[in-house]
């Protein structure tokens, strides 16, 4: 397997990616070609710098990359790093399918989404046709904010997220909280003391913590806190509602005892183009992010997917 760094244009900046390449690639031949969505918070280096060279040793061509505004993609001109905007993320990953197309050795070009990157692809795919199959794993697609959380949530998080915008607006200065309250400092133990859900808490901290396998000491390009307008786009979870336009193959992969199973499974029955669902017991959430036997169950299936 080889790692190319390349880079892409997309709102007239740079974004920086990993693109993994096969084992005795040959730029003479055609490959299909996945553009990789991330969970948020992430970095490339997260879930789809495990997920890169499982589909590459699978023959695939896998771009992984960083939104604008995260990891090594620069923000905007005036504005701030850690801005993980949804509206933002769908068009960055229109732009990531048109540099691959541009590549003469891709043949076809797929999406394949981790948590909120399922949102994002799944959205990027309702008026890109040029992503020909799509796959989701531990997919957040049925994520709508509003639906889930109800107003006595919500309304706080927006008011707090307006005070954020007005503040940055007027300062010129970045805002950064810790939208799931866990920071870049804390133990397992004091991040946990004062979660609702302790059990996913530790299974966050496992992953995203100080001392997690891709925490911000693991990732040196990550970071748990991000900019505090971010609310004001996230409450949106757009491809729930548009579900029934999408018109590729699908394939749905999640674990059906993890809370958010319900995210996947509702997504699921919106969908009217015969999906592929691939439910596993025993595996959390965060287990299809790094766990091997986890990740085999997944690339595994959307390598088959890909490849009928």
């Amino acid at each position: 397997m080889t790692i190319e760094r390349v880079t892409f244009k997309s709102f007239g900046v740079d974004l920086v990616g990993d693109l993994y390449l096969p084992d005795n690639f040959d730029a003479n031949k055609k490959y299909k070609a996945i553009v990789g969505a991330s969970p948020f918070p992430q970095v490339k280096e997260q879930v789809l710098g495990t997920y890169g060279p499982e589909m590459a040793k699978r023959g695939f061509v896998f771009l992984a990359f960083d939104y604008l505004g995260m990891g090594d993609s620069p923000a905007l001109p005036g504005e701030h790093k850690q801005s993980r905007y949804m509206f933002r993320l769908i068009e960055n990953t229109w732009d990531a399918v048109s540099y691959l197309g541009t590549l003469p050795y891709v043949e076809e070009i797929y999406g394949l989404g981790v948590c909120q990157g399922g949102s994002i692809i799944a959205s990027a795919s309702v008026t890109d046709h040029r992503i020909k199959k799509l796959a989701t794993v531990s997919g957040m697609m049925a994520a709508d904010g509003f639906q889930w959380l109800g107003q006595e949530v919500t309304n706080p998080m927006i008011a707090a997220a307006n005070t954020s915008a007005q503040a940055m607006y007027e300062s010129g200065e970045p805002d950064y909280v810790a939208p799931f309250g866990l920071n870049d400092e804390q133990s397992e133990d004091e991040f946990v003391a004062t979660a609702a859900f302790p059990e996913m808490a530790r299974e966050t901290y496992s992953y995203y913590g100080r001392d997690g396998v891709k925490g911000p000491k693991a990732v040196e390009n990550f970071s748990n806190i991000h900019i505090g307008d971010q609310p004001m786009q996230s409450l949106f979870s757009l491809c729930e509602h548009y579900a029934d336009k999408i018109v590729q193959p699908t394939l749905v992969v999640y674990g059906q005892d993890a809370p958010t199973a319900i995210c996947s499974t509702a997504f699921i029955d919106k969908l009217t183009n015969n999906p592929e669902v691939l439910a596993v017991a025993g595996f959390s959430h965060v287990d299809f992010y790094h766990k091997p036997e986890a990740v085999k169950v997944s690339t595994d299936a959307v390598a088959e997917f890909f490849n009928q």
